[in-house]
């Protein structure tokens, strides 16, 4: 690059002049950051690009990427999540990943821990082909799990599997601010090797009084605090104050029903609060499914199986684009042309016709067609 190159990018008059209609127009059909990428990947007029600065494989399941973003990144909160896109044999997919580093990183960089699926596209692309210098595009920071201001004085931190990232977002946060309240993290693994962030937590462990991490083995019988599935009795094991704590929870969906359930029973739900990473549970049987779910852009048409739409879209050989398959990302809204569907996350139905749907979430309800 040019120092005059360097000069027009970096300044503010420079995004002024390449902003403008003028050099719109001298670089259409292609848009200004088409040229300017060529020069430098990680300039963008209105994208959040990052470029991965390191990789770390910490366990075999899963794969650590830190990332610089471009000078439209704004931060997030932790346990915020934000939209990753890569680009996979010519598509661009996008999946939602929760940052897991402290919302004060000094260098400003973004680190997301990806639990690799067996059957993810991405998650496995990411796993195999992150490298250093790879250029991804990320979305501003999205959800509502995070930490009350003013903070809690008591907190209590429950994770499973990969649902240690906005957690441990929280707690590097917390310790970064000198957070002086007592904090226990009660983390479900399969075994010890499986714990992504191990040697950091039990350092963590040795270097604050005020906070207890407490090790839960699913499958391991030996070592660990706690052995088997959440409980009320893992609950008082790792912090008989848990009643007066303000406890987040993000894990696979046994363990969050499990906390839902003993929450519920004790009358704390309103000190619960959680990230559900899970596919929706179904609210209405499929049994009934009726009438024909038509692909209208495409020209498919199948018989409705009572399935998501998303579901239904990809057993028919379609390709949308998706990102949480949860009905949080908004990746897979489509126009729905007629008929009625079915939130299966909360049961609403929906009836009125050229509205938005999320494929993810919504099943149809006898004859549907959609923008597909």
């Amino acid at each position: 690059m040019t120092l005059g190159a360097q000069v027009l990018t970096s300044s503010r008059l420079g995004r002024r002049v390449l902003s403008s209609s003028l050099v719109k127009a001298a670089t259409t059909p292609h848009g200004i950051d088409r040229y300017i990428e060529m020069i430098d990947p990680l300039w963008s007029g209105t994208e959040i690009r990052a470029e991965v600065t390191d990789v770390a494989r910490k366990t075999a399941d899963s794969v650590t990427l830190t990332l610089r973003p471009n000078a439209n990144w704004t931060g997030f909160r932790a346990g915020q999540f934000v939209r990753l896109s890569v680009e996979i044999n010519g598509v661009r997919r996008t999946r939602c990943y929760s940052p897991a580093c402290s919302e004060f990183r000094r260098d400003g960089r973004i680190e997301l821990t990806i639990k690799v699926d067996p059957n993810g596209l991405v998650s496995r692309h990411l796993q195999a082909h992150a490298k250093p210098g790879m250029i991804v595009q990320i979305s501003p920071a999205q959800g509502e799990f995070v930490l009350p201001l003013p903070h809690p004085r008591r907190i209590l931190l429950i994770s499973g599997g990969s649902g240690v990232t906005p957690v441990m977002s929280m707690l590097r946060t917390l310790t970064d601010k000198a957070f002086n309240g007592k904090i226990t993290f009660l983390h479900y693994s399969f075994t010890e090797e499986d714990i992504i962030y191990r040697r950091e937590l039990e350092e963590i462990k040795a270097k604050y009084e005020s906070i207890n991490i407490v090790h839960a083995y699913t499958e391991q019988k030996d070592g660990g605090d706690l052995h088997g599935y959440f409980s009320k009795e893992h609950l008082l094991a790792a912090d008989r104050h848990y009643a007066e704590a303000e406890t987040f929870l993000c894990g696979p969906l046994p363990l969050m029903d499990a906390v839902r359930a003993v929450y519920e029973d004790e009358g704390l739900t309103d000190q619960l609060h959680l990230e559900q990473f899970t596919a929706p549970v179904r609210t209405a049987s499929s049994e009934d499914a009726s009438g024909e779910l038509v692909f209208s852009a495409t020209g498919t048409t199948v018989a409705n199986s009572g399935r998501t739409i998303l579901e239904q879209a990809e057993d028919a050989g379609l390709t949308p684009e998706y990102g949480c398959r949860m009905g949080i990302c908004f990746s897979c809204v489509r126009r729905k042309d007629s008929g009625t569907t079915r939130n299966v996350l909360t049961g609403d139905v929906c009836s009125d016709g050229d509205t938005s749907v999320k494929l993810c979430v919504s099943e149809p309800v006898g004859d549907v067609s959609i923008d597909l």
